[in-house]
């Protein structure tokens, strides 16, 4: 991190520093955040919503000593004596002043990207294509605002060569800002659309306000294509000053797009530069992806870093998560709400989602009137109907006065509600069964109200499920591995208690190679649901060959009478070369095939033709404690040879796998063909990186406070005793749960308004009760039994287990809530 002197910072900004002179290395504008250290330098910045000097309090008992501050500071002198303030007329413009500063330090090509949509993806994907050949910093997750961009361009060290920062505006005047700390010499225009229109008179104006990061830009990059971007460039920019690369579908351009083949989930694209052609394949067919992978393309061609090399990185561009919240209704519905943005791309963006819900065959969009796109009425939702209309949605409702003049648009099965409310007295009278419903609506439709109406019965206890944070722990994964390698993500056990439809529809979408489950019963479930990656079951049972069969999934054999069972199952059925996965047991001493029986095993397999082995592999016991590496390395080595030996007397390739999530952090040089990947997933790191998130966040609420006087108990068995007079809280989960009564009695604790409190008397089957004496809170109030603010190893420690247990014991009547951001 960049380290500064606190007398430095003050004359960068034009500021005054009252108090001693200090070192930071840490800019910090939320109060929230964990990462605090004595070297952090809190900005006090005043929004719209908030007021930093508000925090400052906290911080200082948080052991923050440093402040950038805008108010009179006599008075935060005197209530805190041991810190130090800059103070200035504004702190955000002390901040960017700051951070422009530090961005002119460096000289290594830095890439601007703006753009309505976009941004954040083709950010990503450059990073990824830039992997092996460059060091870059980027942006973090969408930081493209006025505080955003500068703690992104806060990261930058001389130890990078090339940075990539989005640069995004709500209102006229920002990019000036932006433009002046980021200074890119490489610019990229995605994708204008009509996100913030309302804040512009015109689309020119918009796009003018845009240009203007590029001023001082060596190279520019768009689609001329987009007529405004291209006219709009043509008059602002100097071409003397800054090259021109362009790209197009259908005019005249330095990278012209010839042909584009799109399949399921893949498109290949061919393009003409000079005059040569050549091609790229990308595991997307929607237009945004295919527009934001030639983005990155043309960023390679025009910079002259396009290689070879880079084809296969096209080839495996991931997927980059969205906002949206996905949970499970009435009558077997998923819901999909989405208000994030009201515009036609955010709509095909959440209409890509909702087609992701395999587990539905009947798809139905609720959708609001869109407002403030600055187009013209009726060109708006004649574009809204062709989206709509392409996407093949079998039930359109609308919902609001200005889509209900353009009924002639629509499919003639459309339903139009004048008001959220009108739909709302519908919907009582007859609720949809089984399907996927997406609601896109702006803020101002109040869907939040049909939401309720449509899920389960409203439960105070829920198991929120972060899919970006999913996103990003199966992304450190894959940036361990080669890129020959395939994954395999466990699902057992009800995806570790995280849902099994939602977490394996999420990692079809991303193109996992396998899914790994306990019981051909789970497999079975996942086919229900639309699941067509391959399954393993991994402790199979005779009794299950049959409906293993049916539903196409692929046993683990690890003994000689299963195989002679399922070759017998599979013939009678007709088949051959059914996939099966062969176990070997080599140390950990429970399933599987052990050194002694290679030699037979090698000529059974050989003696028939029913059965193929799709792969061979071990289970490692002790990857996640070094003080067992020695055996883990005799482990892989003794599987090394064994499977060695079974793979030559077959005349096919298997696959090899041996890794399990700790494996894959600790043992790279091991990966053989494939990796299992299991708690890694799920923010569970048992090597205890910090690089995971944690997806999982258990909640509920308190729903009584009660005085309890001295000598009194509580619950039963008057397990509970209280000493002194207590304010106890009731909260409505229990061990029915999947809430452990081991934590009775103060072994374990829950977090409430930012503070522990302890479990008190025995937790009963559907509630529990919890010590508050002290703790200002109110019936109601957010209670955390495990999440960001109480990790789940906490948990574990007082239980005396892994987290696995704890994870896998929540309970199915606990209602499930996923996100993605």
């Amino acid at each position: 991190m960049p380290s500064y002197h606190l007398k430095q910072l003050a004359a960068i900004s034009g500021s005054t520093l009252l108090g001693k002179d200090a070192q930071v290395d840490n800019l910090l504008i939320d109060s929230r955040s964990h990462a605090i250290s004595k070297d952090t330098l809190f900005f006090a910045i005043k929004g719209r919503n908030h007021d930093g000097h508000a925090f400052i309090a906290n911080l200082y008992d948080r052991q923050v000593r440093h402040f950038v501050v805008s108010e009179a500071v006599d008075p935060l002198q005197l209530r805190f004596p041991e810190a130090n303030f800059i103070h200035c007329a504004n702190t955000l413009d002390a901040l960017q002043a700051i951070v422009a500063h530090h961005r002119q330090q460096f000289s290594i090509p830095i890439v601007g990207i703006t753009g309505s949509n976009g941004k954040t993806i083709v950010k990503e994907w450059l990073t990824k294509l830039l992997f092996l050949e460059k060091k870059v910093v980027r942006s973090p997750k969408s930081y493209n605002s006025q505080i955003g961009v500068p703690l992104s361009l806060w990261l930058l060290e001389t130890k990078y060569e090339l940075g990539i920062f989005e640069a995004g505006i709500s209102l006229p005047k920002e990019m000036a800002c932006l433009q002046k700390m980021i200074r890119p010499t490489i610019g990229i225009i995605t994708n204008i659309g009509s996100a913030h229109q309302e804040n512009f008179s015109t689309k020119e104006e918009k796009i003018h306000e845009k240009l203007l990061l590029f001023q001082e830009a060596d190279l520019l990059i768009y689609n001329n294509d987009q007529l405004l971007v291209d006219q709009a460039i043509q008059q602002k920019i100097d071409s003397n000053n800054t090259r021109l690369f362009t790209w197009s579908r259908h005019k005249r351009a330095d990278l012209q797009i010839m042909n584009i083949q799109t399949q399921k989930q893949q498109s290949t694209i061919e393009a003409k530069y000079t005059e040569n052609t050549y091609q790229i394949t990308i595991p997307f067919s929607d237009e945004a992806s295919i527009e934001n992978a030639i983005h990155c393309w043309a960023f390679l061609i025009a910079t002259k870093l396009f290689r070879q090399a880079h084809l296969p990185g096209f080839a495996s561009l991931p997927p980059v998560a969205m906002q949206l919240e996905i949970k499970q209704g009435v009558n077997q519905l998923t819901i999909i709400s989405d208000s994030y943005n009201s515009d036609l791309n955010s709509l095909q963006i959440a209409l890509d989602l909702l087609h992701q819900q395999n587990q539905h065959a009947y798809k139905t969009l609720v959708l609001s009137d869109i407002l403030q796109s600055g187009e013209d009425e009726f060109d708006l939702y004649d574009k809204v109907a062709r989206i709509i209309f392409q996407s093949k949605i079998d039930q359109l409702i609308c919902i609001g006065e200005n889509i209900q003049k353009h009924v002639a648009l629509f499919a003639s099965n459309s339903k139009f509600y004048r008001t959220t409310a009108d739909f709302l007295i519908a919907l009582k009278k007859k609720k949809p069964s089984n399907q996927a419903i997406l609601l896109k609506g702006a803020w101002q439709f109040e869907f939040e109200k049909i939401s309720t109406e449509l899920q389960q019965q409203a439960n105070k206890t829920v198991l929120e499920i972060h899919l970006d944070a999913l996103v990003h722990n199966l992304n450190y994964f894959r940036a361990k591995l080669y890129a020959r390698t395939k994954i395999m993500v466990m699902v057992k056990a009800f995806s570790y208690g995280s849902g099994n439809g939602e977490i394996a529809n999420l990692l079809q979408h991303h193109r996992v190679d396998y899914l790994g489950v306990a019981i051909a019963d789970e497999g079975v479930e996942l086919r229900k649901l639309g699941i067509c990656t391959p399954i393993l079951v991994m402790n199979p049972e005779i009794e299950s060959f049959e409906k293993i069969i049916e539903y196409q999934l692929e046993p683990e054999i690890y003994n000689f009478q299963m195989l002679a069972h399922f070759a017998k199952t599979v013939n009678n059925s007709g088949l051959h070369h059914f996939p099966i996965h062969i176990k070997l047991d080599t140390g950990m001493k429970r399933l599987g095939f052990e050194e002694k029986d290679i030699l037979v095993l090698q000529k059974e397999l050989l003696a028939q033709n029913q059965l193929r082995v799709q792969s061979v592999f071990s289970h490692l016991a002790g990857t996640d404690e070094a003080q067992h590496d020695a055996f883990t390395w005799s482990q892989i080595k003794l599987f090394d040879r064994l499977s060695t030996e079974i793979i030559q007397t077959l005349n096919y390739p298997v696959l090899r796998h041996v890794l399990n999530s700790s494996g894959i952090e600790r043992f790279p040089e091991a990966q053989f063909d494939m990796v299992r990947l299991g708690i890694g997933l799920y923010g569970i790191s048992p090597s205890k990186q910090n690089k995971l998130r944690n997806i999982s966040t258990l909640r509920t609420t308190i729903s009584q406070i009660k005085q309890v006087d001295a000598n009194e108990t509580v619950g039963y068995g008057r397990k509970g005793k209280v000493s002194g007079n207590s304010v106890i809280g009731i909260i409505p989960i229990g061990y029915a749960d999947g809430l452990k009564r081991r934590l009775s009695n103060g072994v374990g604790y829950v977090w409430v308004a930012g503070q522990y409190a302890p479990f008190i008397g025995n937790i009963c089957m559907d509630m529990s009760m919890i010590d508050l004496t002290g703790i200002e809170a109110n019936e109601g109030d957010l209670v955390v039994i495990f999440g960001d603010e109480l990790p789940i190893w906490d948990i574990a420690k007082q239980l005396q287990t892994i987290p696995y247990e704890i994870l896998t014991s929540i309970s199915r009547r606990v209602k499930r809530v996923y996100f993605q951001s």
